[in-house]
């Protein structure tokens, strides 16, 4: 158990267990979410250079390529088809709009089952290489069909929303939150928020899966006192919008703290990054964050395996442990 100073006097027993089922301040209502796995993270380049190989194939070896699949195609059907994937491929591996350009390439391979089935009927058509070339085809698309869904789920907004009852004034933890300096001691998945001025700030997240994300934000409200909520700028590396609103509960010096959050991660690896860091959030660092936020407003007392004895501070000035 770390040991700080309790920062405010009042009635209050830190001997309660934060760990009670019948006492838990925090109500969990988070959205399920259907985002990118890490272990899938790799397939968007596996294809984007799968469509450069194979379009450069048919650009430069046309015939070639056309008696490869037993499909008598003249060389400007081959060509044109190898410049449609020379250009999904490159699109896929700019890491930008990259559902797009995989949806692009689905339709390409649909294009190709077609051509591929028109080929059975011509008179040099070779059957046992058509069928071969087929059923390759077919495999690709699967995995073109599947990569572009799983980038559209991770595109999803993810959205999250919790409540702490925390036994102090409104105000006192509005003026907390006012300073976006400090959210990274509640937020793990925040690494810095910097302010630029009254409105703008810098944000940046942890590094996931070796990627880092940095953003820019404004404050949309602010009332002091009740509720403050930011979104992220325009044309920002990530889409994100948080709020907080303080309710004086009834009879008490206590506030209803109610955070939501709602993230778009962006597209690529980087996306499907960030969607693997925000999945994990829901269930384990905000629902333990929060509640370590209370605990040391409230009593002054974290739970901890080692002892950080610290001295009398304000709330704005503690550092969390």
């Amino acid at each position: 158990m770390t040991q700080l100073s309790r920062p405010y006097e009042h009635q209050h027993d830190p001997r309660r267990s934060m760990d009670s089922p019948a006492r838990s301040p925090i109500a969990r209502t988070a959205q399920p979410v259907d985002a990118t796995s890490p272990s899938w993270s790799w397939l968007p380049q596996a294809l984007g250079w799968f469509s450069v190989g194979l379009g450069l194939t048919e650009l430069l070896l046309p015939r070639g390529t056309a008696h490869a699949i037993g499909a008598p195609l003249r060389p400007q059907v081959m060509r044109g088809l190898g410049a449609r994937e020379l250009v999904s491929g490159l699109g896929i591996l700019t890491g930008r709009n990259t559902g797009a350009w995989l949806q692009s390439r689905v339709a390409g391979d649909l294009m190709d089952l077609a051509l591929l089935g028109a080929s059975y009927r011509a008179r040099r058509a070779e059957p046992a290489k058509l069928t071969a070339a087929t059923a390759a085809v077919v495999g690709v698309t699967a995995l073109d069909l599947i990569c572009s869904a799983r980038l559209s789920a991770a595109r999803k907004p993810m959205a999250l929303t919790k409540t702490v009852a925390i036994n102090r004034p409104a105000d006192e933890l509005y003026l907390f939150w006012r300073s976006l300096e400090n959210l990274p001691r509640i937020f793990s998945h925040l690494e810095s928020v910097t302010k630029l001025d009254d409105a703008r700030s810098h944000w940046k997240a942890k590094p996931a899966l070796g990627h880092a994300l940095e953003w820019d934000a404004l404050i949309a409200t602010d009332k002091p006192g009740k509720q403050i909520a930011w979104r992220s700028a325009e044309h920002a590396a990530l889409a994100t919008e948080g709020s907080v609103e303080f309710q004086p509960l009834a009879s008490s010096r206590g506030t209803a703290v109610k955070v939501s959050l709602q993230f778009t991660p962006p597209g690529g690896a980087v996306g499907a990054a960030f969607a693997s860091l925000w999945k994990a959030l829901p269930e384990t660092e905000l629902d333990r964050d929060l509640r370590r936020y209370k605990q040391w407003v409230e009593t002054g007392e974290v739970a901890s395996t080692e002892g950080q004895p610290s001295g009398r501070r304000s709330l704005l000035s503690r550092s969390l442990p």
